[in-house]
């Protein structure tokens, strides 16, 4: 009866015991941005329709996908952002340090996002002196 109710006590645990998943830290941009490595460089309408000069070609596409380049490994991970609000990731657009945490699927090479951080937004300076 104790093995019982220890394995019943260890499921418990395990149900509530809270998963930490995959965490990868990043520049957040387009992929065209990350493949030519344009990164604070990269015209604002690969947000919109996917490449440089598209807004001319194309309607605007409010679905391009995002990836995260990863410096630390060098490798283009593409996000699968459906759980997590899109107005969330305007915060950490075109940003290093963006952190994000959900599921990895090593044969897609895609992260599944639950959860999103970005870096605080630079302070402000104020420059005195003669130009």
């Amino acid at each position: 009866m104790k093995k019982i109710a220890l394995v019943a006590l260890a499921l418990v645990v395990s149900l509530f015991a809270e998963d930490e998943g995959f965490e990868k830290s990043g520049f957040l941009t387009t992929e065209q941005c990350a493949k030519s490595g344009q990164f604070t460089n990269c015209y604002l309408e690969n947000y919109f329709c996917g490449s440089n000069g598209c807004f001319l070609k194309t309607d605007v596409n409010e679905n391009t996908p995002l990836v995260l380049y990863s410096h630390d490994d060098n490798i283009i991970y593409k996000l699968d952002t459906s759980s997590i609000a899109p107005s969330l990731l305007d915060t950490g657009i075109s940003m290093n340090g963006v952190t994000l945490i959900g599921e990895y699927d090593s044969a897609k090479n895609v992260i599944t996002v639950r959860e999103f951080e970005a870096p605080p937004p630079p302070k402000k300076s104020f420059f005195k002196g003669c130009l």
